[in-house]
């Protein structure tokens, strides 16, 4: 077994919408494509909120009332991109510490009127310190990004 020292986890995936289309439905519509059992709260989730600007946040609404904000938006760039922190530790918990928070980039590039490629970057995961490389393997695993970009597909194909 080798243990990876790459910090950086890349998916893409190219959809048949236009790229105005693919950036509103990623980040309006995340609600739909975040999976609702990836849950920190004790409570089950009602909604997931990106708020779409910079400075604003990503957060799980449990039915209690109750937020667990786990990420920061770092650039927001309508058509084009985005930049969220990642606010998790190794273990699964809040990271309170911005230093040792990783970025998620979203990249929307127009491949001809209707087709959009949507890049993912999930970079500078070593921020996170001791146990990094099992948080790259968690959100590189098929229920991490990919199920997001599945997710995401999905639903930009019925929008």
């Amino acid at each position: 077994m080798t243990a990876s020292t790459e910090t950086t986890v890349r998916q893409e995936i190219t959809v048949a919408v236009p790229v105005e289309r693919a950036f509103a439905v990623f980040t309006e519509q995340f609600d739909r494509i975040k999976p609702r059992e990836q849950n920190l709260l004790a409570v089950p989730i009602v909604e997931t909120v990106f708020e779409t600007r910079v400075g604003g946040s990503v957060y799980d609404r449990g039915e209690d009332g109750s937020v667990c904000r786990w990420a920061r938006v770092l650039v927001f760039e309508p058509p084009q991109r985005f930049v969220i922190s990642w606010d998790l530790t190794p273990q699964w918990q809040i990271e309170t510490d911005p230093d040792r928070c990783s970025e998620v980039e979203v990249r929307f590039l127009a491949d001809g009127p209707n087709r959009t490629r949507v890049e993912l970057e999930h970079r500078h995961l070593d921020r996170h310190g001791a146990g990094w490389q099992g948080a790259r393997e968690g959100v590189a695993d098929d229920r991490g990004w990919p199920l997001y970009l599945r997710r995401f597909a999905d639903l930009a194909a019925s929008a």
